[in-house]
């Protein structure tokens, strides 16, 4: 038994750990905001959004496996510039405010659980994430992500102190419902965007190619093209399909939590994930809070130092600077100075007047925007024999990349014409 677990941990590596930072404290606001705004309403989303999220991340895994660069580098060696700085304009905004958001929502929950001041939460948070990016090897810092990715199995715990009625919970999610109002299309593409966000494209393919070189298969990233074999490739599709399954898994749990706690008790108006966190107490106990709080700094200190990386990656790359966190900081200046530049703007985020929800809410919807014309260019690269050789997309890779672009397309557009539309 010892041995089938280490087995599976060792599987685990650059998909799950995508998959887990999904949950991050943006995610688990929005997800919360779902359950207190429409109950079990949306909960279709999760069983939905899964087979999508898998065949987007696969391509994204396999073209940092086949071509031993990310996104950022594939797109500077083979398409134009324009294209190139759009894809990480669109990134690095969107990364700085989630940062941020990240940052204050972690700092609340530690304020909450301890009682010290929210500053000297979040200059802690801040310095130790930046800390752990990059002064730690990436062979150590990855194993650490990957076990701290099992925190968020406080949310799948929570769920079970709750009463539930797992009837309507089955029919949910079975069964979409859809209500055609600005709020409703409003929280889809917010739901959409926190779920499959362009973050976790870039992190994923770079993080391959960390692995390659962690495994002495590639010397440094973008030296080359690796060697892969058919075994490579499939654990590469395991391991994805696990981070996501886990990703929509706790999902789901959030969203049933706060459906049969918050949206029952007239809670509609969540601003932070640790106010969800807090208006649990009163209608679910205090270890659900405590687990509820506890995920929240969990998740935070998982996701952003993937946000930031995943921001300098694409970065560096679009550059062509030396990047990677195998390097250490004295070898890639420019590397490891974005992500602490982006780190810090996250941290400044939360002096602003703007309300931490509001920003977390913004960046989905923003992210809901951005990722459709990211993943086109996605299918794109994944369908380019100059660039794939013969790994390029299956059929069914193809079907599911299109139709999560066509969905999330309409749904943005969907929305532009209900928030305009004469009321």
């Amino acid at each position: 038994m010892k041995n089938k677990i280490k087995k599976f941990l060792r599987v685990l590596g650059p998909g799950f750990v995508t998959g887990a930072s999904d949950d991050d404290p943006s995610g688990i606001a929005t997800y919360a905001q779902t359950g207190a705004l429409f109950g079990y309403g949306q909960l279709w989303t999760a069983l939905f959004s899964f087979p999508f999220m898998t065949a987007i991340q696969e391509m994204c895994g396999r073209i940092g496996m086949v071509t031993g660069r990310g996104l950022s580098g594939v797109l500077r060696k083979h398409y134009s510039k324009t294209i190139l700085y759009a894809a990480v304009f669109l990134l690095i905004i969107a990364n700085t405010i989630n940062i941020g958001a990240d940052l204050g929502a972690m700092a609340s929950s530690a304020q909450l659980l301890l009682g010290i001041p929210f500053a000297f939460w979040l200059i802690v948070m801040t310095a130790t994430t930046l800390i752990l990016e990059i002064f730690v090897s990436y062979k150590v810092y990855s194993k650490f992500l990957k076990y701290l990715a099992f925190s968020l199995l406080a949310y799948i715990a929570t769920v079970f102190v709750v009463k539930q009625d797992w009837l309507e919970v089955l029919s949910s999610t079975l069964i979409p419902t859809f209500t055609f109002s600005g709020a409703y299309l409003l929280n889809i593409v917010a739901i959409l965007g926190t779920t499959i966000s362009p973050y976790l494209f870039f992190w994923q393919s770079d993080e391959e190619v960390e692995e390659e070189i962690a495994h002495h298969k590639l010397r440094m990233m973008g030296a080359g093209v690796p060697k892969i074999t058919k075994r490579d490739l499939r654990e590469m599709k395991v391991d994805t399909a696990i981070g996501m399954f886990f990703s929509n898994l706790v999902m789901f749990f959030i969203i049933v939590t706060t459906a049969s706690t918050l949206f029952v008790g007239g809670v509609t108006n969540i601003e932070t994930a640790d106010q969800a966190a807090q208006a649990l107490r009163p209608l679910a106990g205090d270890f659900a809070f405590l687990l509820f709080a506890a995920g929240i700094i969990g998740t935070g200190l998982l996701s952003v130092p993937i946000l930031a990386g995943s921001a300098s990656y694409a970065l560096s790359e679009a550059f062509g600077w030396k990047a990677g966190l195998y390097r250490k900081a004295t070898q890639a200046r420019g590397f490891y100075g974005i992500i602490t530049v982006a780190t810090l703007i996250g941290l400044l985020v939360n002096l602003t007047p703007i309300k931490p929800f509001k920003m977390l809410y913004l960046t989905a919807i923003f992210n809901g925007i951005a990722a459709p014309p990211l993943m086109l260019l996605i299918l794109l690269i994944s369908n380019n024999k100059n660039v794939m050789g013969q790994h390029t997309n299956s059929k069914i890779s193809n079907i599911l990349g299109l139709a999560i672009t066509g969905v999330m397309g309409a749904a943005a557009v969907a929305l532009f014409i209900s928030l305009f539309r004469p009321s």
